[in-house]
């Protein structure tokens, strides 16, 4: 059976390691082993204890219970642990959607929901996030609009990915509602919680909101641990049940030392002190690049993100961002995402999470192109 290209992933995978460049990533600088375990003796601890053998399959209890903590009132058998969020949610969406179903899907967005929604389902009706006064919001027209009685899943990525906005309690309350009118299921990617720009607080949680709710997330962005591939899904007991079951066509079990890790990563003192670490990322990193893009204010237009080390900016130019982003990668040797790959059209996402100086130098590059590319002005 075909499947659509997943765009942005297999971009990347051809690019991210043969440029000099990489700005397409939206994490934050990645955590080290020695980071996470602490002082020497703790990491020894650790290496002696930790046999080389299966975990449970949906995740260790500790990990799982720990998990939970960040999500009010959930308990670990309202957990399942995989191997990272992409395959929560490919197993969240291959659990919920029959042949004869449809989707809704938020766009912009981290588009493997849209493809996954097609092969699995019928089809995936989009609604958006629209620019609309230096922000961006929910259109309730089209959110209501893709939802009719086909509709079995209503999928929001929140923070959104590219646009780093948070949804309002109003907009969350308008996406239950309209999954409510006709019994779907919410499924929440909430992957970039925790990375808020102007908060501690973390970004509000579909969970608990609603009765039919899957939250996917991971530790590859807010957690810096990408390399771990820990990812989870939080519901029913009951719902979760099939998702295991379809766990076990595909990796079967999470990793042993990521099971342990994540352990260690999610009790409630050591996530704060991560979340910390990754929103001091942030908030030193930002004022550089904004700064970049007040120098070609005559170019992009651009809403400050909530969450999340990327920024999407659209921009005035006579090119698609696909060959946009293409000629700075073949000219300039530096990696970016197009709009185009997240449901957009005339845009670029900036990932700002890495070492500031090396970002910094790559965006002197991306002057040169842009420079080619600008139509003469006066």
């Amino acid at each position: 059976m075909d499947i659509d290209e997943f765009r942005m992933e297999r971009y990347q995978s051809l690019y991210w390691h043969l440029v000099d460049y990489d700005l397409s990533e939206s994490g934050v600088l990645p955590m080290t082993i020695r980071e996470l375990l602490g002082p020497a003796a703790d990491a020894d601890a650790f290496l002696a204890g930790t046999g080389l053998g299966y975990p449970l399959s949906e995740g260790g209890f500790e990990t799982r219970a720990n998990i939970a903590a960040w999500y009010p009132e959930a308990t670990a058998d309202h957990v399942t642990v995989m191997n990272g969020g992409s395959e929560a949610n490919f197993l969240t969406l291959w659990t919920l959607l029959e042949p004869g179903d449809r989707m809704a899907f938020m766009l912009p967005n981290y588009m493997q929901g849209w493809g996954l929604g097609r092969h699995f389902g019928r089809a995936t009706d989009t609604f958006r996030l629209r620019l609309r006064n230096g922000r961006w919001a929910l259109d309730p027209e089209e959110l209501n609009a893709a939802i009719g009685r086909r509709t079995r899943a209503v999928m929001v990525c929140n923070p959104n990915n590219p646009t780093g906005h948070v949804l309002t309690e109003a907009e969350m309350d308008a996406v239950v509602a309209a999954a409510d009118r006709v019994g779907a299921w919410i499924v929440a990617d909430e992957i970039y919680r925790g990375a808020e720009l102007d908060t501690d607080a973390a970004s509000p949680t579909f969970w608990g909101r609603y009765d039919k709710v899957v939250v996917t997330s991971g530790l590859s962005k807010a957690f810096a641990m990408p390399g771990l591939r820990v990812g989870w899904a939080v519901s029913t007991p009951e719902l979760l049940h099939k998702i295991w079951e379809r766990h076990d066509y595909t990796t079967l079990t999470p990793n042993i030392i990521s099971d342990r890790l994540a352990a260690l990563a999610m009790l409630p003192d050591v996530r704060e002190s991560i979340l910390t670490r990754t929103r001091t990322i942030i908030r030193e990193n930002y004022p550089f690049l904004e700064a970049w893009l007040r120098t070609h204010e005559e170019v992009f237009t651009w809403s400050r993100p909530v969450a999340g080390a990327i920024q999407y900016a659209k921009y005035d130019l006579p090119i698609s961002s696909t060959r946009l982003v293409d000629r700075i990668r073949e000219r300039r040797s530096v990696l970016l995402v197009p709009g185009d790959m997240f449901g957009l059209r005339k845009g670029i996402r900036f990932g700002f999470g890495y070492d500031i100086e090396r970002t910094m130098k790559a965006l002197t590059l991306v002057d040169e192109v842009l420079a080619e590319v600008s139509p003469v002005r006066g």
